[in-house]
């Protein structure tokens, strides 16, 4: 059989793909070398708990298109992305906001709050952050940064926040109000009942096939379709010529516990650096510990993650956006760009972190680009 498409990886981006690219008429092969789809998004039926197999996934955005678009495909429901940080015992509200100051200084007003912060920027003396640890001080003061960023960033990382880029922290919130939102947006909940159901409706009348290893078996692939969608790891595709990107990947350990509340939070982040994890999730509260009947859930599921290094032959996770890995990437980008027929995108394929939203709006670009419309 001869398909339009071939797209490599069943993830959001290659779900969204082949949903328009049906939509347009066109005839489509989705693979993916797992034996699931869904890619890091996939979710699995626990004692009634859609579990996070590959982490926690928090669907949010202030692009009124993309949210209308994927809630086509899944009902979202309120769900508000409130984590805890546990320090040494001591627990505080995440994002850092007027509670996290309360608990840290005592203060109660947001003037007293930004006083604060303020002469820890000055005792600091620290002019135009030149890395993520004078970024974080520059934001929140020392007190925080010791207690609640460094330990846990540098779990998260493998490198002291003084070698890391100033462009990571940047993207905590920091708010003079008591509000414990993380997310500033329109937009934010989780697909009821998983996200391995959205992504099988995204795929619908796509021939789909698991436990395809694309790369060895290329050029027999490529045959059968006129275009490739390519979404699998870019410097894997030109097999590692210049050298490997460098990635962080995460260890999950997940238990089924027989009780029904283990944690009292769906995220709490372990911020010193003793604590080998960096967060436990309790996955039951991502629906409020109900099942799909809407019955209470009498056991709960955890998972500790650990952040390592990444080597081939590992699932990676985050790029490592550093200007060593930069340039590295426009290497491989020119290689891409010379590609014939084929179209590199999402988080592996162009070695950049995103949001859902934004893998959403980048396939969609893709496919008006394509097709010439959004169906």
């Amino acid at each position: 059989m001869k398909y339009d498409y071939l797209i490599v990886g069943a993830g959001l981006y290659g779900a969204v793909f082949a949903q328009q690219a049906i939509a347009h008429g066109k005839k489509v092969l989705v693979i993916d070398k797992r034996d699931t789809i869904g890619g890091n998004l996939y979710t699995e039926n626990i004692e009634g708990i859609q579990v996070h197999k590959y982490g926690a996934h928090i669907f949010h955005t202030n692009d009124t298109q993309v949210w209308d678009y994927i809630g086509r495909f899944a009902t979202f429901n309120r769900y508000t992305n409130s984590p805890v940080a546990n320090y040494k015992g001591e627990m505080y509200s995440l994002p850092f906001n007027m509670y996290t100051f309360n608990k840290m200084w005592g203060v109660k007003t947001p003037a007293q709050a930004k006083q604060k912060i303020e002469e820890q920027r000055k005792e600091a003396n620290i002019g135009e952050p030149g890395n993520l640890e004078e970024q974080a001080i520059s934001l929140v003061g020392k007190d925080i940064y010791e207690r609640l960023i460094k330990g846990y960033t540098q779990k998260q990382w493998g490198r002291p926040c003084s070698e890391l880029p100033a462009f990571i922290i940047k993207r905590l919130p920091v708010r003079l109000t008591y509000d414990n939102n993380y997310f500033n947006a329109l937009y934010q909940g989780i697909p009821m009942g998983g996200y391995t159901k959205m992504i099988h409706k995204l795929l619908e009348g796509a021939e789909v096939r698991t436990n395809v290893e694309y790369l060895s078996q290329k050029e027999e692939l490529d045959k059968q379709a006129d275009k490739v969608i390519y979404t699998g790891s870019i410097d894997a595709y030109f097999d590692y010529c210049y050298g490997a990107l460098e990635y962080r990947m995460v260890r999950f350990e997940t238990e089924l516990l027989d009780e029904e509340n283990y944690q009292g939070n769906a995220v709490i982040n372990y911020t010193d650096s003793e604590t080998p994890y960096t967060r436990i999730i309790e996955h039951k509260w991502f629906e409020f510990g109900k099942d799909a009947n809407g019955q209470d859930i009498p056991k709960t599921v955890i998972s500790r993650e650990y952040s390592l290094e990444w080597k081939p032959g590992d699932e990676p996770y985050y790029p490592v956006n550093d200007d060593k890995n930069i340039a590295l990437f426009e290497k491989y980008k020119r290689l891409a760009d010379q590609e014939k027929n084929v179209i590199f995108g999402g988080r592996l394929g162009e070695y950049k972190y995103y949001d859902m939203d934004a893998v959403i709006r980048v396939a969609l670009d893709q496919t008006k680009s394509e097709f010439g419309e959004i169906r």
